[in-house]
C-alpha cells in the first residue's frame, strides 16, 4: 500500500499539471519559484514588451503575475478552482529590468470559497501591488489521485 501524498507533494503535482497547460503564464515569461498548500510564488523579469506608454510595467502584466500566483495557490489541493472576483491596488511602478515576485497566501478557505492575498514586490523588496483574489472550487481535479 502506498503512503498518502503529503500536502506539499499534492501542491507540487497540482502545479505541474496546471503549468503544463498554462500557455499564458509561460508566454508572459513567468516562473514558479515556490509552491506549497495554499501558497505560491511566481516571478517575472520586466522586459520591454511588458512596458506601457509611460515606460513602466503595464498594470495588466502586474495583475497577470498576481493572478497566476493566486491561481497556483488556490489550486494547490488538486481541486479545480477558478477566480470569482479579484481586485488590485497599484502602489509603485515596476520598471524594465525589475524582477517582480508575486507571493500568494491563503487567508480563508470555507467550503468552496477561498480568499487569497498576493503581494507583488521588486528585487529590492519594494511593494509594487497588493492583490486580493476570491476563488470558487468547481468540479474536477488537476491530476488523477
Amino acid at each position: 500500500m502506498m503512503d498518502a501524498m503529503t500536502p506539499q507533494e499534492r501542491a507540487r503535482r497540482s502545479a505541474q499539471a496546471m503549468w503544463a497547460e498554462d500557455n499564458a503564464s509561460k508566454w508572459a515569461g513567468m516562473e514558479i519559484t515556490h509552491i506549497d498548500e495554499g501558497t505560491a510564488t511566481l516571478e517575472l523579469t520586466v522586459e520591454p514588451h511588458h512596458c506601457n506608454g509611460h515606460g513602466i510595467c503595464h498594470g495588466g502584466v502586474t495583475f497577470m503575475l498576481a493572478d497566476s500566483a493566486f491561481a497556483f495557490a488556490c489550486n494547490s489541493r488538486n481541486q479545480s478552482t477558478v477566480a470569482q472576483h479579484n481586485v488590485i491596488s497599484f502602489i509603485a511602478p515596476g520598471r524594465q529590468g525589475d524582477r517582480l515576485r508575486a507571493v500568494a497566501r491563503e487567508v480563508s478557505l470555507t467550503g468552496r470559497s477561498g480568499i487569497y492575498d498576493v503581494t507583488v514586490t521588486n528585487q529590492d523588496g519594494t511593494v509594487i501591488a497588493e492583490f486580493r483574489g476570491m476563488s470558487r472550487a468547481i468540479k474536477g481535479q488537476l491530476f488523477k489521485e
